[in-house]
């Protein structure tokens, strides 16, 4: 007869398992910061990819050998970040990581392609307009000159990230909007010959008003970073003019300040 015995119930594999996660027990570091920093780091790398569901605490504790205390405030940690979310129900799962991105004249798409946060835009809308006074001024044009006039949404991973408001003399390029939807602006530019050199730019914060919400997935009023930037090639021509909001719970800048001498 076989022996009765309590049903073990089967471990879930969890994407924590396929982490090397090396924990110094000696130092001044606490246990569930140093956790929190592995899983920090697997997210923004893509090895934990959003969507992912981290699996039992408990279970992920007694591999580590933690409490599952420490496992939690790591956890909680990283949903105050926002790279984490709790749902009833489903568990512990990866949401996305926060585009860092350092100020220099690059574009927002290279940056997110060379991160591996898988760019994709979102036309707008693109045509021909007569300049405003304020962009006549940054651009060096005449007021109500053609300039051409680009909308765009900036997505990572099929979430919204930034809205684009982009200015551009009209006889510049050529800006086809499925080649738009294909690659980034600056990319267009540097193809069709032109050597981006300098620019001046702003950098703010504020609120988004309800049609921004609407198209970037966030609530009226939710906190907005906003960049305004004029750029120049290098024959002192300027050749864009700006004006971008990025979700600043998805989105920093990053600055390297040095001692004046």
């Amino acid at each position: 007869m076989a022996k009765k015995g309590r049903a073990t119930r089967a471990r879930t594999a969890s994407p924590v398992d396929g982490l090397e996660i090396a924990l110094d027990r000696g130092s001044p570091i606490p246990l569930y910061y140093q956790f929190a920093q592995h899983l920090e780091s697997a997210i923004e790398h893509g090895t934990l990819a959003p969507g992912d569901l981290l699996g039992n605490e408990m279970e992920i504790a007694a591999r580590l050998g933690l409490s599952r205390p420490t496992v939690r405030q790591a956890m909680q940690s990283l949903v105050d970040k926002g790279l984490l979310v709790r749902r009833r129900g489903v568990g512990t799962q990866v949401v996305h990581s926060q585009v860092k991105r350092p100020l220099e004249l690059s574009s927002l798409y290279d940056d997110l392609d060379s991160a591996g946060q898988s760019p994709a835009t979102k036309v707008l809308r693109n045509e021909v307009r007569p300049a405003p006074a304020d962009v006549a001024a940054a651009l060096g044009i005449p007021e109500g000159g053609d300039v051409t006039v680009l909308e765009r949404l900036r997505l990572t991973h099929g979430e919204p990230v930034a809205y684009l408001c982009n200015y551009l003399p009209a006889a510049l390029l050529d800006l086809d909007t499925a080649r738009l939807e294909a690659t980034g602006l600056y990319r267009m530019m540097r193809a069709a010959g032109i050597t981006l050199h300098s620019a001046r730019q702003s950098v703010g914060a504020r609120s988004a008003t309800a049609e921004e919400g609407e198209l970037l997935d966030d609530p009226e009023g939710a906190a907005l970073l906003t960049m305004r930037r004029t750029a120049y090639d290098d024959t002192g021509r300027a050749v864009e003019y700006g004006t971008h909001v990025y979700r600043a719970a998805r989105y920093t800048f990053e600055f390297q300040l040095l001692m004046r001498a």
